[in-house]
C-alpha cells in the first residue's frame, strides 16, 4: 500500500472584544480577506476555520463579499466550520452552564449564517482541563484540537500523535486531535517546499496517518513580515499548490477524517495549554528559573526528551499573578450567579449578551500579545460588567452596602452603590477604593494596573539577541523589537495597588517620603463608611460617602495635627495619553493626561475625555497642591516592547498646619 498522510489544516480567527475598528479593518485587509480569496481558488484544498462570534459578526456586516466566499467554500464541502464559546472565553474559567450556553450560541449562529452545524470546537488558547468535557459534549461537540504537548505529558511520543484519541469525563466522551508543534513553528515561516517535504515524511502505509495543524490565522498576514511573505512572495499559493501536486498528502476536513478513521485509544490529559504558556503564566523569579532550565535542556540536546516533564504554570496562574485579572474574573462569576438565579421572566437577551461579553478571554491574561496590559480590552470587560450589574439591579435590587471577600484574598471589600455610582472599598487597612463605576457611562474609573516585573523585561538590555537564521522568516517568539525607546528606568514596579484615595502623611522636618496610613473601620450608615487612623501626634478620621453622581471623602484631623498630608488618586481615563483627553481649570486647557502637571493652590480641576463621553470634576474644600503624571507600564507584543499608559496618577497635598476644620475631596461624574 502506498504511503499517505492526511493534512488536517485549521485556522483560528479572533480579535478581542473591544478592539479598535481600525485594527479589525487592517486585519481583514492584510489577513482574513486575502486568505479567503486565495483558498477560494483551490476547491480541492480542504481546510477548517474557526472565527469567534464577535469577529464573525463584524466581518459579515462590513465585508460580506469575502464572507460570501467562505459560505460557498462551506457549501461545496471545502471548508469546515469549528465552534467554540461565542465571545472566545477560556471555557475552564467560566461556570459550566455558561460554557454550554456560549458554545450553543456560536453553533446556532454558524448554522443560521452558513447552514453548517459544527462538529468540532476550538479551545481558547488551547487551555485544557478535563472539567470542560461534559459541557462540550452536552453542546453537541464531537472533537476538539489540543497541543501535542498535552499528550506528551502522558508519556505519548511524537510517532503516536498522527490521529485522534478519546477521553471521557462524568459519563461523556470527546475525541481529541493533537496539534503538531513542529508544524506550528514551520507554517508559514519555513519555505513552502520545505513544509511540503516535511509533511510527506510523515506519511505511512496505514491509510490513517494525519498531520494536525490548527493555529492563529493572523500568522498569515498580520504578524511581522508575514503579509509580504505569505501573499506578495506567494508562500500560501506555493504551499497549497505543493500539497495538491503531492501524491502523498491528502488535504481533508477534520469531519471527513473523523468519519473514516478510528480512535487511537483512550487518553487522559493533564491540565495544560501550549508549551509557551508554561512560561508566561509564571511570576518572576519562577519564570526566570523555568526559562533558564528550558534553555539549558535545549543547549545540551535533551529538550525533546525532557520537555513533557519540565512543567511550568497553567492558564489559571494569571489570576494569581495579576490581582486585576482575578478581580475581573470574580466579578463576572458573581454576576453570572446573579443572572442565573433570576426567574426566567426577568432574564433578558441583553443581560446574557453582556454576561458573555464580560467573559471574553483576552483581558484576563498576557503572553506574546498585549492582553491584560491593553486598557481598552479591560475597559470592554468592565463596560459589560457595569452594564449587566445595572440591569440586574433594576429587576433584583441589592442592599446599598454589602461586605464580601470577593477576590478570595482573605480581606473583605465593601460595595457601596446607588443608582448612579458604585464604589468598592478595600478593607485591607488602606481604606482605598479599588473600583469606581459610573453606570451611565458603563465605566470603571478604578480600572488601573499595578506594574510588576515580567520575565521578558530582562531582554530589554539584551537587545536583539535572537537573530533568525536560515531560510524563511522569523517566528515572533524569536524576536526582540522595540516599538519605543525603553530604558531600565521604565521598568519600575509598584509596591501598592493603583487605587483611589491612597492616603499618606509626613511629619514636619522628616525625610521627603510619605508614610502610608493604616485605617481601622469604625462605622457608616447607608452608602457610607467611616475609618480612623493614628499617626504620631493625632488621629485622622476618614468617611467615604456616595451622593448621587458624587463620591465624597471627608477627612477630619485631631488636635495637634501637623505635617503634610497627601491623597493619591489613580483614574482610568479611556483616552489615556491620546489627544481626546485633557485637564481644564475653568475654560483653560492645562494639558493632556499624558503630560506631567504641577499646580499650586487649586481647589478644582476637570478631566474631560471624548472617548469616555463624559467628564470628571475633582474638587477640594481646601486649596491643594496638585501633581499628576501618566502611569505607564512596559509590556511585550508581537510587534515588540511598548510603553502603555494605564492611568493618570493625581496627588493632592496639604500642609496640615494651615488646615482648620474638615477637609472634603470629591469626585463628580458628569
Amino acid at each position: 500500500m502506498a504511503k499517505t498522510v492526511a493534512l488536517l489544516l485549521g485556522v483560528h480567527a479572533h480579535q478581542p472584544v473591544g478592539n479598535f475598528t481600525q485594527v479589525l479593518d487592517d486585519a481583514h485587509l492584510r489577513c482574513y480577506g486575502p486568505f479567503l480569496r486565495v483558498l477560494y481558488q483551490y476547491p480541492n484544498f480542504h481546510f477548517a476555520i474557526h472565527c469567534s462570534g464577535w469577529l464573525l459578526d463584524y466581518l459579515l456586516t462590513h465585508y460580506p463579499q469575502d464572507l460570501q466566499l467562505l459560505k460557498e467554500m462551506v457549501k461545496r464541502g471545502q471548508a469546515e466550520l469549528f465552534g467554540a464559546g461565542y465571545t472566545e472565553p477560556v471555557l475552564a474559567a467560566i461556570p459550566a452552564r455558561d460554557r454550554v450556553g456560549q458554545i450553543a450560541m456560536l453553533s446556532d449562529y454558524l448554522t443560521k449564517k452558513f447552514d453548517q452545524a459544527p462538529q468540532g470546537a476550538w479551545l481558547t488558547e488551547r487551555v485544557w482541563e478535563a472539567t470542560v468535557v461534559p459541557a462540550l459534549a452536552d453542546a453537541g461537540v464531537k472533537y476538539v484540537t489540543v497541543d501535542d504537548y498535552h499528550f506528551m505529558c502522558t508519556g505519548k511520543h511524537g510517532g503516536e500523535l498522527n490521529g485522534f484519541y478519546t477521553t471521557e469525563e462524568d459519563g461523556r466522551k470527546l475525541d481529541l486531535y493533537p496539534i503538531s508543534e513542529a508544524l506550528r513553528y514551520r507554517v508559514p515561516f519555513s519555505p513552502a517546499h520545505e513544509v511540503v517535504s516535511y509533511l510527506e515524511n510523515l506519511a505511512d502505509e496505514s491509510d490513517q496517518a494525519a498531520a494536525v495543524y490548527f493555529d492563529d490565522i493572523e500568522k498569515f498576514g498580520i504578524w511581522p513580515e508575514t503579509y509580504e511573505w505569505v501573499y506578495e512572495k506567494g508562500w500560501l499559493k506555493d504551499f497549497i499548490e505543493g500539497v495538491l501536486a503531492s501524491s502523498i498528502i491528502r488535504p481533508m476536513r477534520y469531519c471527513d477524517y473523523h468519519a473514516r478513521a478510528r480512535t487511537r485509544g483512550v487518553v487522559y490529559l493533564p491540565t495544560a495549554s501550549y508549551s509557551e504558556m508554561n512560561e508566561w503564566a509564571l511570576p518572576v523569579p519562577a519564570a526566570h528559573h523555568y526559562a533558564d532550565m528550558v534553555e539549558r535542556e535545549k543547549r545540551e540536546g535533551r529538550w525533546e526528551i525532557s520537555k513533557p516533564f519540565i512543567r511550568g504554570g497553567i492558564w489559571r496562574n494569571f489570576l494569581m499573578r495579576f490581582p486585576e485579572a482575578n478581580w475581573m474574573h470574580k466579578r463576572t462569576l458573581a454576576l453570572s450567579h446573579r443572572y442565573h438565579a433570576l426567574p426566567e421572566g426577568k432574564k433578558t437577551p441583553a443581560m446574557l449578551h453582556e454576561l458573555y461579553q464580560s467573559q471574553a478571554n483576552d483581558a484576563y491574561w498576557h503572553g506574546l500579545f498585549g492582553g491584560l496590559y491593553l486598557p481598552h480590552l479591560r475597559r470592554a470587560v468592565y463596560n459589560a460588567i457595569v452594564a449587566l450589574e445595572a440591569m440586574l439591579d433594576a429587576v433584583e435590587p441589592r442592599p446599598t452596602k454589602e461586605m464580601i471577600d470577593l477576590d478570595l484574598d482573605g480581606r473583605d471589600e465593601v460595595f457601596l452603590h446607588n443608582s448612579k455610582l458604585q464604589a468598592v472599598v478595600r478593607m485591607d487597612g488602606s481604606a482605598s477604593i479599588c473600583e469606581l463605576d459610573a453606570y451611565r457611562l458603563k465605566h470603571n474609573f478604578g480600572d488601573t494596573l499595578m506594574r510588576q516585573t515580567e520575565h521578558y523585561h530582562r531582554k530589554v538590555n539584551a537587545g536583539n539577541a535572537h537573530e533568525h537564521s536560515g531560510n524563511g522568516i522569523a517566528n515572533p517568539h524569536e524576536r526582540v523589537n522595540f516599538k519605543q525607546v525603553i530604558g531600565i528606568e521604565d521598568l519600575g514596579t509598584d509596591n501598592h495597588p493603583k487605587t483611589l484615595f491612597i492616603d499618606k502623611w509626613r511629619d514636619e522636618g522628616a525625610p521627603d517620603s510619605l508614610l502610608p496610613l493604616r485605617y481601622a473601620v469604625t462605622a457608616g450608615k447607608g452608602a457610607a463608611l467611616s475609618f480612623k487612623a493614628s499617626v504620631e501626634k493625632f488621629e485622622i478620621e476618614k468617611m467615604i460617602v456616595l451622593d448621587h453622581a458624587s463620591l465624597a471623602v471627608d477627612y477630619r484631623f485631631g488636635n495637634g495635627a501637623c505635617g503634610y498630608f497627601s491623597v493619591e488618586i489613580n483614574l482610568a481615563m479611556p483616552s489615556c495619553d491620546g489627544p481626546a483627553g485633557r485637564f481644564k481649570i475653568g475654560e483653560d486647557i492645562i494639558g493632556g493626561f499624558g503630560q506631567a502637571q504641577q499646580l499650586d493652590a487649586i481647589n478644582e480641576i476637570w478631566l474631560e475625555d471624548e472617548v469616555l463621553g463624559g467628564k470628571v470634576r475633582l474638587s477640594s474644600s481646601r486649596v491643594a497642591d496638585f501633581k499628576s503624571w501618566p502611569h505607564f507600564s512596559v509590556s511585550q507584543s508581537e510587534a515588540g516592547f511598548e510603553k502603555i499608559m494605564q492611568a493618570v496618577t493625581i496627588v493632592l497635598s496639604w500642609d496640615l498646619s494651615l488646615i482648620e476644620g474638615p477637609l472634603n475631596v470629591a469626585i463628580e461624574i458628569h
